[in-house]
C-alpha cells in the first residue's frame, strides 16, 4: 500500500484507477445540486455488511485501485468503519467521503482515522456561511466544516477538499482557494455540475466560464501547495496541455502535466480518467455505473464480479472506444487526453458518445456534424 500508479502498471480495459461505492444514499443534508437525491432513511435494497466485504474482496481482483466510500453520508451506515478497516486489510488505498452533520463528530473522525482511511474528502462550496449553507441547504454546515478541516491538520488527516462549481458559487472561487489554502489540504477536487439527480442545466455555468475557471485552476496548480485536478470536465486537460505548449513557445517553464505534490499515499492518476475509463462507480444497490452522474448500468454486484463488468460490459467497452464519440470530440485531436465528460453528454443529449456539452473548442477544420452539445457551446460563447 502507498507505492504510486504508474503507467506500466495499469490498464485502463482491464482496471480502474479508482472505485467508488455509494455505500448509501442516505444523507442529511439538502444539497442543491445532490446527484444522488438522498434522501434522510436508508434504503433496505443497500449492499450488507456480506454483500460489501465481497465487493471488497471482487476489487482487490483489479490490483490495488483507490477506493472511495461515499453517500449519501457514508456515516449513516454503523458498519462504515469495519468496511473501511477490511478496505485496508486487502491492502487498497480506502478513502472516505462524509457528509457534515451531526454525525460527523470528532470522535467519529478519529474513529476513520483508525479504522486506516488513506484520505478524508469534505466539501466546500462557499468561503462564507452565506454561501455554502445555501448550497448545502442547512445552516451551520459551513461552520463545521471549517472546524473539521482544523481538526484534520491537528490529527494528521490528509485532506481532500471537493468544491462543485455552479452559477452560485462561480463567483466565490478565488476566495475558496485562498480560504483552502489556509489549511493542509493535499488536493482540491473541483467538480463541474453535471444536470442529474437535483442538479439542473440551468445552474451550471457557462462554456466561456468553464474556461475562465479552467484558467484560475491552471495558475493555482503552479503556485499552492496542494494538487488541483477537475472532476466531469475532463476538458481541462485540453485547456492545460494548450497553455503548456503556449508557454513553451514564449520561452516559458511550462507546468509539468504529471507534477503531483504526492503527500499521503493516493498520489495521482498516472494519466486522465474519465466515465468508465479508469473510473467506476457501484450504487447502494450494486449497479455498476461508468459514474455516479451517468446512471447507466453495465451490471449489478449481487450477481456477478465488478471485475468482468469492468472489463467485458458493452457499455464500457464502448464508452472507452474513442473511435466512436460523435460530433466535434469524436473529430478533437485531444479526444485521447479528454474524451469529454460522457455524464454531460448524457444528461444533455440522451447520448453518452456525444460531444461535451460545454466545450468551447472546435477541432481545426471541424465544420460538419454540428450536434446539439456542440452548438449549446457557440450559444454559450
Amino acid at each position: 500500500m502507498g507505492t504510486q500508479i504508474t503507467p506500466d502498471k495499469i490498464d485502463f480495459s482491464l482496471s480502474p484507477f479508482i472505485v467508488i461505492w455509494e455505500v448509501t444514499r442516505s444523507c442529511d443534508l439538502a444539497c442543491l445540486h445532490c446527484r444522488a437525491d438522498a434522501r434522510t432513511r436508508r434504503d433496505p435494497r443497500e449492499l450488507t455488511t456480506y454483500q460489501g466485504r465481497n465487493l471488497i474482496d471482487d476489487i482487490a481482483g483489479f490490483g490495488s485501485p483507490l477506493l472511495v466510500l461515499t453517500g449519501g453520508d457514508p456515516l449513516k451506515r454503523e458498519d462504515i468503519y469495519e468496511l473501511i478497516s477490511y478496505g485496508v486489510e486487502k491492502g487498497l488505498r480506502t478513502t472516505v467521503s462524509p457528509s457534515v452533520t451531526p454525525l460527523l463528530t470528532d470522535e467519529s473522525i478519529l474513529k476513520l482515522k483508525k479504522a486506516g482511511i488513506s484520505r478524508m474528502a469534505v466539501s466546500l462550496d462557499g468561503s462564507t456561511p452565506l454561501v455554502h449553507d445555501s448550497f448545502r441547504g442547512v445552516n451551520g454546515s459551513y461552520t463545521r466544516t471549517i472546524e473539521v478541516l482544523s481538526l484534520s491538520a491537528r490529527e494528521g488527516i490528509p485532506i481532500q477538499v471537493n468544491t462543485t462549481v455552479t452559477k452560485y458559487n462561480v463567483g466565490d472561487f478565488d476566495n475558496i482557494a485562498r480560504l483552502i489554502s489556509g489549511f493542509d489540504t493535499v488536493l482540491w477536487s473541483v467538480f463541474f455540475l453535471v444536470p442529474t439527480g437535483r442538479g439542473r442545466a440551468a445552474d451550471s455555468v457557462s462554456a466561456e466560464e468553464y474556461e475562465e475557471v479552467f484558467a484560475k485552476m491552471y495558475e493555482l496548480s503552479k503556485a499552492v501547495p496542494y494538487d488541483v485536478k477537475s472532476t466531469e470536465a475532463p476538458h481541462y486537460r485540453r485547456f492545460a496541455a494548450q497553455a503548456r505548449v503556449m508557454e513553451s513557445r514564449a520561452g516559458k517553464c511550462p507546468l509539468d502535466a504529471a507534477a503531483e505534490r504526492n503527500r499521503d499515499s493516493i498520489g495521482r492518476a498516472p494519466r486522465g480518467i474519465n466515465d468508465g475509463k479508469g473510473f467506476v462507480f457501484v450504487s447502494h444497490t450494486g449497479e455498476v455505473y461508468p459514474s455516479g452522474f451517468l446512471p447507466l448500468s453495465g451490471g449489478n454486484v449481487k450477481n456477478g464480479s465488478i471485475v468482468d463488468i469492468y472489463r467485458n460490459s458493452p457499455l464500457f467497452r464502448e464508452i472507452r472506444d474513442y473511435d466512436r464519440l460523435k460530433g466535434k470530440c469524436g473529430a478533437c485531436e485531444f479526444r485521447n487526453i479528454c474524451g469529454g465528460s460522457r455524464a454531460r453528454a448524457y444528461a444533455v443529449t440522451g447520448d453518452y458518445m456525444e460531444s461535451e456539452p460545454f466545450c468551447v473548442y472546435v477541432p481545426k477544420g471541424y465544420e460538419a456534424g454540428k450536434s446539439l452539445g456542440e452548438s449549446a457551446c457557440e450559444t454559450e460563447i
